[in-house]
């Protein structure tokens, strides 16, 4: 334009304007179109850091959940694993009450048997020294009885030769009576014969009776102490048995009783530590169902604010900002 010469100035100058002002339009749609360019990189790129933050916050809280939970199961293990301790505790302390009750009561139940023992044995030695001076008593006084009953039979042979003197006096006198004078002499004489020879038989008699008594006597009282200290010794075997088999019942019953009592402990501890399992089971059980609702609650809610992001995002125009990445499987 400066050098055509046959253009006006002001057409030149009209024409450099317009120029101008299309240089200056294009240079202001151009920095509008950069402008808007920038903007909606800029846009974009708040919007994807918006959504990662969300992500991070989601990927924090998955964490913290998931450090909350496991927490609540360490605390729930070591709370079960105390309750077993203390179950343990508690049998081992049962069955060693039960077994020293129980050793208490064996002792007590010995030394009582071996005390009515040595009160039996006692009571024994007592009868049989009873017996045994009694028997000595008996022998001291058998003298005094066998005189008293030979005392009683020489009187009864002193009565017996009264009556025999008496019927020689009588027969004597019948004798003479009946008898020549002439022959009295001989006559007494043979009555006076007579009557000794009688009473010499009757006195061997007495005598005779005297011995057999006392041989029958002492025979008897032998006879007599030995059938008491066999009777005795009977009676003393059989209470001693008795008391025995008494003993040995009283034992069984005892043991019966032990074994009845090992058996019930054993079905207490049997039962508390299944009711135990079962309480454990069943925490466990719900500690679980609590995990897995509130994992799924988290994974849920959080999935429904990305998907309302991503939704936002979309009518705001943006797209493909990023899949949200995280392991829902592994951490269900």
């Amino acid at each position: 334009m400066s050098e055509d010469h046959s253009t006006p100035k002001k057409e030149k100058q009209e024409r450099l304007s317009k120029h101008k002002e299309n240089i200056q339009h294009s240079q202001a749609e151009e920095e509008a179109q950069l402008l808007g360019q920038q903007r909606a990189f800029y846009d974009r790129n708040c919007r994807a850091f918006k959504r990662k933050i969300m992500v991070k916050r989601h990927e924090f809280e998955q964490e913290q959940l998931r450090e909350e939970l496991n927490k609540k199961k360490t605390q729930k293990e070591m709370e079960h694993a105390m309750l077993i301790r203390q179950d343990e505790s508690t049998q081992e302390l049962e069955h060693r009450q039960l077994k020293t009750l129980q050793k208490l009561r064996m002792d007590l139940i010995r030394l009582q048997h071996q005390t009515e023992l040595e009160n039996q044995i006692e009571y024994n030695n007592r009868r049989e020294r009873e017996l045994h001076r009694k028997h000595v008593l008996e022998l001291r006084q058998q003298p005094k009885n066998l005189k008293a009953m030979e005392l009683q039979i020489k009187k009864q042979f002193q009565d017996t030769c009264k009556v025999q003197t008496k019927q020689y006096k009588a027969l004597r006198h019948h004798q003479l009576e009946v008898t020549p004078k002439s022959e009295h002499k001989t006559v007494l004489k043979a009555l006076k014969d007579e009557q000794t020879r009688k009473l010499a038989i009757l006195a061997e008699q007495y005598e005779q009776s005297i011995n057999e008594m006392m041989a029958s006597q002492a025979l008897r009282l032998d006879e007599a102490q030995e059938a008491e200290c066999q009777a005795l010794r009977q009676q003393l075997q059989q209470e001693m048995e008795l008391l025995n088999a008494y003993q040995s019942k009283i034992k069984i019953q005892t043991e019966a009783q032990h074994e009845r009592e090992q058996q019930k402990l054993e079905q207490k501890v049997s039962l508390r530590r299944a009711h135990l399992e079962q309480k454990i089971e069943e925490e466990l059980a719900s500690l679980q169902k609590e995990r897995t609702d509130r994992i799924k609650h988290l994974l849920d809610r959080q999935e429904r604010e990305v998907d309302a992001f991503d939704m936002e995002s979309l009518r705001m125009g943006f797209n493909n900002l990023g899949a949200l990445d995280y392991p829902k499987d592994d951490y269900r």
